[in-house]
């Protein structure tokens, strides 16, 4: 937990219980689900809630916006974001339930109401949001083919609407193959901390 105050020093009291209380909730359904893996709960701060929290860092959404989570797993990064950014609607979609579950019951336990957490594909979604984001469930091109069209033209933050993919390693071959303009934020500059060292936000601006 105090990784996380070392970068959002200035959290409220309310954000800082939702976020002290993510790592016993989660530990708890690791007992029954392996949402997040045993060796990883260690980490789970910097691994897991500071690593969704990088997109806070490119991008401070403004109030009104929403955001589709893909592939959420067990919530992130769509469970940090939200609570960092409780004026924001965010859906979480996953493909599976034990995992959908397991989000639907943390979200209600730290009294997230900005949160609607689907078992769906992403392909299946026929709503349009502002943004989309993800943790490195497919390579860029194969991610962008299936959101393309959830996200709308117009938008009012500061970025343009679009993507915001965390993912790591050497992404060149993934951005030649999208033929798209990518942006990408190393989230070195932000968090010190050596895990991420080759990780980065991928920005990729609506196609309208």
């Amino acid at each position: 937990m105090e990784i996380i105050l070392k970068y959002f020093p200035n959290l409220d009291e309310h954000k800082r219980g939702q976020f002290a209380a993510l790592k016993s909730l989660y530990e708890d359904w690791n007992t029954k689900i392996n949402v997040i893996s045993r060796k990883d709960m260690d980490n789970f701060y910097e691994h897991h809630v500071l690593h969704s929290l990088a997109v806070a860092s490119v991008i401070d959404f403004e109030n009104g916006t929403t955001i589709l989570d893909v592939g959420t797993g067990g919530g992130f990064p769509g469970i940090p974001l939200a609570i960092i950014f409780p004026e924001v609607r965010f859906v979480l979609i996953d493909s599976i339930g034990k995992k959908i579950k397991v989000v639907q019951s943390i979200v209600q336990q730290i009294g997230l109401k900005n949160v609607t957490s689907l078992q769906i594909r992403a392909e299946q979604i026929n709503e349009s949001f502002d943004f989309v984001v993800s943790r490195a469930v497919a390579d860029l091109s194969t991610f962008y083919s299936w959101v393309r069209f959830n996200i709308r033209k117009k938008g009012f933050n500061k970025l343009p609407n679009g993507i915001l993919y965390l993912k790591g390693g050497d992404l060149r071959t993934e951005i030649e193959t999208i033929k798209r303009p990518v942006e990408l934020f190393s989230i070195s500059k932000f968090f010190q901390e050596p895990y991420f060292g080759e990780k980065f936000v991928v920005y990729l601006q609506s196609s309208f």
